[in-house]
């Protein structure tokens, strides 16, 4: 391989690095159950295909706008110093054509293939997500990853607003549990990561309160986070295996949440942050299965 095209392969990947493609993953994916458990049977895969592609196009597009709006913090912490926009690699005007590109496409398909009502929500959790939330909130307030964790947890309600053209009561209790998720999601990142966030200068919650607050914090909120996984069962949107599986994932979060605010270390909190990603789609998977049990029987 000579250098020209390593040069450009290495390009590409920090393009690729700046859609945060992980995130955007699971972000999808969460989207995807919500489209199988908006309908009886089989959902129209054609129109699965469209809205996995355009909400996947619009994610991709927010998490660039993020990485540009945040290059001077980015440059400053360690985990993110590599990142494109941080090093300056990528010029912000590239960044801002690529997201343009992205977004715009993936308002198109949704559209077009899906309907208006997916590409509004979609484009108002972009709005959220890479202006509100990484613009304002996140510099302003400790608070940042609660109030903006809205638009985080609205894949659900995009998934099932591209196959019923409505958002009912169902989802919006999956938009509910995710939203509870981010935060202890987020904060055992931001305890082992700490020393960064403190380069960084952004008010997160170990900063601002200190590291033994934040473990309560993340604590409490993963045992409302068991309680509202039960929401589902409750309202009989799910049957019993989801049920058990609700109790034994969460049940092993709390655990964990409980452990490191006894006994903190930087493993625990990395540990934990791990598992809450294992834990989500877990979950969402274990609600697709039971709706599918629901299906047979």
């Amino acid at each position: 391989m000579n250098t020209a095209t390593a040069s450009s392969q290495s390009l590409l990947r920090q393009y690729l690095v700046l859609t945060k493609p992980r995130v955007t993953q699971l972000a999808v994916f969460c989207a995807v159950i919500g489209m199988f458990l908006a309908t009886p049977g089989l959902p129209d895969l054609t129109r699965v295909v469209a809205a996995t592609l355009g909400i996947w196009l619009l994610a991709a597009a927010a998490f660039s706008i993020n990485c540009l709006i945040e290059r001077e913090v980015d440059a400053r912490m360690l985990r993110t110093s590599r990142r494109g926009t941080a090093s300056g690699a990528i010029a912000s005007h590239q960044v801002l054509m690529m997201a343009g590109v992205l977004g715009g496409a993936g308002m198109l398909i949704l559209y077009w293939w899906v309907n208006p009502l997916t590409m509004w929500l979609t484009f108002a959790t972009f709005v959220g997500y890479a202006l509100i939330y990484t613009a304002i909130l996140k510099p302003l307030t400790p608070q940042n990853i609660v109030i903006g964790g809205l638009s985080g947890a609205m894949p659900p309600a995009l998934g099932w607003a591209a196959m019923a053209d409505a958002v009912p009561a169902e989802a919006w209790i999956l938009v509910l549990i995710i939203f509870i998720w981010t935060p202890p999601h987020f904060w055992a990142l931001a305890l082992y990561r700490n020393k960064d966030y403190i380069q960084s200068g952004l008010p997160m919650l170990p900063v601002t309160h200190g590291m033994r607050f934040t473990q309560l914090h993340v604590l409490l909120y993963s045992i409302v986070l068991f309680a509202a996984t039960l929401l589902p069962f409750v309202i009989r949107m799910s049957g019993p295996a989801y049920l058990a599986a609700a109790c034994l994932l969460s049940g092993r979060f709390v655990w964990q949440a409980w452990h490191l605010y006894r006994d903190y270390s930087d493993a625990r909190a990395r540990k934990l942050f791990h598992y809450s990603i294992l834990y989500l789609a877990l979950l969402f998977g274990a609600l697709l299965v039971d709706h599918w049990i629901g299906l047979l029987l």
